[in-house]
């Protein structure tokens, strides 16, 4: 055993470090000791120094069960940095070749390696099995332990091998580390690895040096970024998208912006990874753009910010991925962009899977909604949702603390909801205790009887927002909490109990308001918003006249969003053109120049000078999406075919087509059209959009309802602005 003194003498020694961060220090007496341990500590607080210096002092070699080749490349670099032999640390994994696992495995044998990382998957290889059963094994870390669970950000089904493998390896004492994990996922973690009684260290999640704010995400997402970015210049940050296709966009458009920013994701080959990581190490790039690939075991202290373009699908990726802002306990902003839309889409996705899975997915994107939308302080409410409380009542560091919400008296509401959890016998989530108190017959509760409940429909006038808020802030005042083995079931607490026999003033603030912006389709809307209304009145005159001289609507020519546009952004040629909503390149060459030539004389009369700031430079579009669609439409694809070939639903691929043809490009869906209408209901619906002053969907529908469906308009009008527009 190591004396305390010694311990000290050691970090020092191989780290540097005059003293231990948290609970390192116990964590490590008590691994040295034998014991089985289970460290829950935030990004940034050093979990990995919990097993590299015992495996230094112990007898044997330490194996470290990792999920990322990344990672485990920058540690063992790290460990052979303190150490003048470089065996002391290695790596098994699949990138390393069959003569390189041999020089491994060699070094294990001599006694050199004191730290052997390995993939789950290659831990199970038969082969490493019977090599690992011949060495004296000091302990077993596993790193990333919430991969183990369901209910975990990053589940892999690999780490439910673990157990079994290390029993038939050899029994050694098990440190199982995160950074995130709520009750539910650490009973699973220990559940899983069979470490029951392992003595548990918990370090408190509250990172004071970390700004969280949330945004409304809008189809101008773009430029809103890149104006953040242009007023923090210079600095580190970590921008995460949920797809391959958005990180790639996204940094092209960062970089058409003098930005110096580079893509990462797994979808890239391994040599542009590593360059691209260590580019951003060294700081020859300033922001990162990536997918949830990267990050895990980056230790760069001096992140400033990390931005989420897509809500995450869990609070537990949302806190590690912001973890890894301010590590040097300077300046770290966290900002999020949230539509409802992304968690529908984030839902769908979700389709197909089994279940139970499905399941466990909803609830725990209805946590991360939960977050977004509530106008509780940030910083509450992530650390209640990882069990830990923060008392006072303003952080000063989040959006809600810095603009708080007026608060209102909800003694009642909550009282209503704490008669009907009781009432029902404590079995059920928060929806369907929304459902009981608006009184929805819903089959769940005709089956339960609970329409026969007193208190069912108690509060039909009020709106799901202020129940969602009640119940939130009851779940953080201590009043209900959420059953941890059947998650999301609501019990009431002995405050609860208390409350209802002698209620008190219990103060709300309503959640916030989150528009429902599609951010994908060009907004065809009025002009009530344009930055100058004298030169949005006379671009409207110009589509007046044009339209007259051309014989076609005017919103044929241009819609009334992309008029506000103009005014707002003030387009002088045709690239800049190109960055206006609904304007493609067809539109632009067809329509652009008289509308650059008056806005151009505009700003000169007027002395306008545009503000730098909105001038946004795109990139021109490569989706392959929509190259593959107007592919298909020239093969004459039936368009039910494409849109079951994407694995998107028919009003989708309308949605998609729709954005094309507005945007200036033309295309030719009669095969389509013939199969389903004849020539007089088509020259019946032509008629009805070459007549009308607007385009409006609704409003065609209410003329055309009763003889033609919603999808035979749509189409049509698709054909309509095809030919007349493009």
């Amino acid at each position: 055993m190591v004396a305390k003194k010694d311990l000290h003498n050691q970090l020092k020694k191989y780290f540097g470090f005059d003293g231990f961060k948290m609970n390192q220090e116990a964590i490590i007496e008590n691994l040295l000791k034998g014991k089985d341990i289970f460290v829950l500590m935030p990004t940034g607080g050093g979990k990995s120094l919990c097993y590299q210096l015992p495996s230094l002092l112990m007898e044997g070699t330490a194996i470290v069960i990792s999920p990322l080749i990344a990672l485990m490349k920058n540690q063992v670099d790290a460990m052979r940095n303190m150490s003048e032999e470089d065996g002391v640390a290695h790596f098994i994994n699949s990138s390393l070749n069959k003569a390189a696992i041999e020089t491994v495995k060699a070094d294990i044998l001599s006694g050199k390696t004191k730290l052997l990382y390995v993939a789950p998957e290659s831990l199970t290889k038969e082969e490493n099995v019977e090599f690992l059963k011949k060495i004296k094994i000091s302990f077993y870390a596993i790193d990333e332990a919430h991969c183990i669970s369901e209910w975990g950000h990053d589940f892999r089904p690999e780490y439910r091998k673990i157990r079994p493998i290390i029993n038939e390896i050899g029994n050694a004492p098990v440190i199982a580390l995160t950074a995130t994990a709520t009750d539910k996922v650490r009973l699973d973690i220990k559940k899983s690895l069979g470490i029951q009684d392992a003595l548990e260290f918990k370090s408190s999640f509250n990172r004071q040096n970390l700004y969280y704010e949330v945004r409304p995400k809008t189809k101008d997402i773009d430029k809103d970024i890149i104006k953040f970015i242009k007023q923090h210049p210079h600095r580190s940050g970590i921008i995460y998208c949920l797809s391959r296709k958005k990180v790639e966009e996204l940094a092209e458009v960062l970089k058409a912006n003098e930005i110096k920013a580079e893509a990462y994701h797994a979808g890239m080959d391994s040599a542009t990874r590593s360059k691209t990581q260590d580019d951003f190490l060294m700081e020859e790039i300033d922001v990162m753009v990536a997918t949830i690939a990267f990050g895990m075991g980056i230790d760069k202290p001096d992140v400033r910010f990390v931005i989420h373009y897509d809500i995450p699908k869990s609070l537990e990726g949302y806190y590690q991925e912001t973890g890894r802002a301010g590590r040097d306990s300077g300046e770290g902003i966290c900002l999020a962009f949230y539509s409802y839309k992304d968690l529908q889409k984030l839902e769908k996705f979700m389709e197909g899977k089994p279940i139970a899975e499905q399941d466990i997915g909803r609830q725990l994107l209805k946590e991360t909604a939960a977050y977004a939308e509530s106008s509780v302080c940030r910083r509450k409410l992530l650390l209640h949702y990882f069990g830990e409380s923060y008392k006072p009542d303003n952080c000063g560091n989040c959006d809600n603390c810095i603009n708080p919400k007026k608060q209102v008296e909800a003694k009642d509401q909550l009282c209503k909801v704490l008669e009907v959890v009781l009432a029902t016998k404590e079995n059920f989530k928060d929806d369907y205790i929304k459902d009981v108190l608006k009184g929805k017959e819903s089959d769940e509760i005709l089956a339960h009887k609970h329409d026969e409940l007193e208190c069912f429909g108690c509060a039909s006038e009020e709106e799901d927002k202020l129940w969602n808020a009640v119940i939130r802030q009851a779940l953080i005042a201590g009043y209900i909490e959420k059953e941890v083995d059947n998650y999301g079931v609501l019990r009431v607490t002995e405050s609860g109990r208390k409350f209802l026999k002698k209620p008190t003033s219990f103060m709300i603030v309503e959640d916030n308001d989150f528009e429902e912006v599609d951010v994908d389709v060009p907004v065809q809307s009025g002009a009530s918003c344009a930055v100058d209304p004298a030169l949005y009145q006379m671009l409207n005159d110009l589509r007046k006249r044009m339209s007259k001289e051309l014989d076609v609507p005017p919103y044929v020519i241009f819609q009334d969003a992309s008029l506000e546009a103009m005014a707002t952004i003030y387009p002088q040629n045709t690239d800049e053109l190109l960055n206006i909503p609904g304007v493609g390149t067809g539109k632009a060459k067809r329509y652009g120049e008289k509308f650059c030539q008056l806005i151009k004389r505009h700003c000169e009369e007027n002395e306008i000078e545009r503000p730098e700031d909105l001038r946004i430079r795109t990139v021109p579009n490569k989706s392959v999406d929509k190259l593959s669609i107007i592919g298909s439409i020239d093969r004459k694809v039936a368009l039910d075919d494409i849109a079951m070939a994407k694995g998107i639903e028919f009003d989708e691929l309308l949605d998609k087509i729709e954005s094309i043809v507005y945007s200036g490009t033309k295309i030719n869906i009669d095969y389509f059209i013939d199969e389903i209408l004849d020539d007089d209901q088509i020259n019946d619906i032509y008629l009805y959009f070459k007549e009308s002053e607007t385009d409006d969907l609704d409003d065609a529908f209410d003329e055309l309802g009763n003889d033609y469906t919603e999808e035979e308009i749509r189409l049509v009008r698709i054909k309509f602005i095809s030919e007349m527009a493009n």
